[in-house]
């Protein structure tokens, strides 16, 4: 039976799953959150295998159950379908896939909470809900401090846990992501026009993984530096050749 078969047969049917809701309500804050941490990777991070990074796609464990939404994953060794005209394309389906994404991260836009703690007893938080897919690294951020007293936030604008077995555990700071090969730290700078604090993927030194516009940038001021040391340099050799020249020996025979 050839591997395509076998997909059409064990496949679940996609459908009637609900993948796009088309209700989207953020503020700007999040969104502009939600693209500093999924355009640095696709512009300027080095790494030897795909991914996908995104935002506000959901993510399917079982066709019978609804999806999540989270504001951003990161899920590595897997690529990007192609055809985004076939249904189950748009999605992320963990059987399709064929593995859970690595991170995923909660920015907090309103007073609703939900993030770490139940608000309704029969329900489980996002916390619990992630735990339960296996999703080996959550982060909060709450950059409005929404919802410190209620989400035991403890006055921190980011948290980040890791699975061990069932259950997540804090992350301390520095947080660093190991499997993920990448950390998240605060950053205070301006994106977009817009002086904030905000999250940012980091290296294992901390350094943030920049911004295709920080990129060229950093590599405007490399060219620059460059320039301005050669022309020092050559400055530096007329200098001594003027010298030369007047102890009457001629620079071109030294």
């Amino acid at each position: 039976m050839t591997p395509q078969l076998l997909e059409e047969i064990v496949a679940p049917d996609v459908t009637n799953l609900i993948i796009e809701d088309d209700t989207p309500l953020d503020n700007f804050q999040t969104e502009k959150q939600q693209r500093l941490l999924v355009e640095p990777l696709y512009s300027s991070w080095s790494i030897d295998e795909p991914f996908i990074a995104a935002a506000n796609v959901g993510i399917f464990f079982s066709d019978q159950e609804e999806g999540t939404a989270p504001d951003v994953f990161l899920s590595l060794g897997v690529s990007m379908p192609a055809d985004w005209s076939q249904k189950q394309n748009r999605s992320y389906l963990v059987w399709r896939f064929g593995k859970f994404p690595e991170v995923v991260i909660e920015i907090v836009s309103n007073r609703k909470g939900n993030e770490l703690v139940r608000k309704d007893p029969n329900k489980p938080c996002k916390k619990e809900t992630y735990a339960r897919m296996g999703i080996a690294y959550y982060a909060v951020f709450d950059p409005l401090q929404q919802v410190q007293e209620t989400e035991q936030m403890d006055g921190q604008l980011l948290k980040v846990f890791e699975l061990r077995g069932k259950h997540y555990v804090e992350l301390p700071q520095p947080f660093w992501m190991e499997d993920a090969g990448l950390g998240l730290a605060m950053w205070e700078g301006e994106f977009e026009g817009v002086p904030s604090q905000w999250m940012r993927w980091c290296d294992r030194n901390g350094q943030v993984i920049p911004t295709g516009a920080e990129g060229r940038k950093i590599e405007r001021q490399g060219r620059e530096m460059e320039r301005q040391a050669k022309e020092m340099e050559r400055q530096r050799a007329e200098r001594l050749a003027d010298r030369l020249r007047a102890m009457g020996i001629d620079p071109d025979d030294v």
